[in-house]
């Protein structure tokens, strides 16, 4: 079964006071594009994020997020307080000698001070946190991956579709295949007999008819084109990721197509081509979102 590149993922987990969110999303690409937002407390574990991310999903252009929320008390800088009281003194001793006023509102100059509302706890994290902060990044990727396996159903079964209308075009050539041979022959015999006095030789007429008919024929044509959407189809059904081999299919496909044109000489399999070429094109188009 085929998968979609196309993918999103999002697990959330607490822990203690602390939200952890993984976001990871993903786009088509020809290898892996891998970029990560990481928050700082998990930055050491880095390495092991993007192995795992790699692994897991193989290919695409890849959007990885990890960040933490804090309940709102938590998150509250803390004041320290006994520098607020060393600045207040200092200030008060400076204003008494230099006759400098005292500020009027002592809190706005305070807190506005050097360090007075700065964040001093190292921020370290522990075992236990990054088993839950892994299994939120394994959630999100699983969430993803089946994200992935949707939209590859959806578009296998698009492929399915198209797959049957061009068997369909292919097989509705054969009466107009079949009809060439008479009109070109009664074609050419024609335009001898409106050429006045001239003489031609009727075997070798027919050898020439033959020859001409021989080099548009497409029956090796159409065998190989029906190969490759048989081979189409069981590509698809492989278990893992075949997207560019599908791609090389669809770029065969059309080399069998293209020759078929150039090879016919009638408007009713010339119309027939071009809707065979319009079908294959949006196979093209949709092939490069398959893993």
């Amino acid at each position: 079964m085929i998968q979609s590149m196309t993918g999103y993922g999002k697990a959330v987990v607490t822990y203690k006071e602390k939200k952890i969110n993984v976001e990871i999303k993903s786009l088509n690409s020809k290898t892996m594009d891998l970029s990560t937002r990481i928050a700082p407390i998990y930055r050491e574990k880095e390495m092991e994020i993007r192995q795992t991310v790699t692994r897991q999903l193989e290919r695409g252009k890849v959007d990885f997020a990890i960040w933490v929320e804090y309940d709102a008390v938590v998150e509250a800088t803390p004041i320290n307080a006994a520098l607020v009281d060393n600045y207040y003194r200092q200030i008060k001793s400076i204003a008494a000698k230099t006759g400098i006023p005292e500020p009027q509102d002592w809190f706005y100059t305070l807190l506005r001070m050097p360090d007075v509302t700065t964040r001093t706890d190292a921020v370290v994290l522990d075992e236990e946190e990054w088993q839950v902060a892994r299994q939120a990044i394994h959630d999100a990727i699983q969430r993803l991956m089946d994200f992935r396996r949707q939209e590859g159903a959806a578009l296998e079964k698009k492929f399915n579709e198209k797959i049957d209308n061009i068997a369909r075009l292919l097989a509705s050539i054969e009466p107009y295949e079949k009809a060439r041979v008479p009109k070109i022959k009664e074609q050419i015999i024609k335009g001898l007999e409106q050429i006045p006095e001239v003489d031609y030789n009727k075997n070798r007429l027919e050898q020439e008819l033959i020859y001409y008919i021989e080099k548009l024929d497409i029956s090796e044509e159409k065998q190989r084109l029906t190969n490759h959407l048989q081979y189409f189809r069981e590509t698809m059904a492989e278990p893992h990721a075949n997207g560019k081999k599908l791609g090389f299919i669809a770029q065969e496909m059309g080399r069998e197509i293209n020759t078929t044109g150039s090879k016919s000489n009638q408007a009713e399999m010339q119309n027939i081509v071009v809707m065979m070429k319009d079908e294959l094109e949006q196979i093209k188009e949709q092939v490069l979102n398959v893993l």
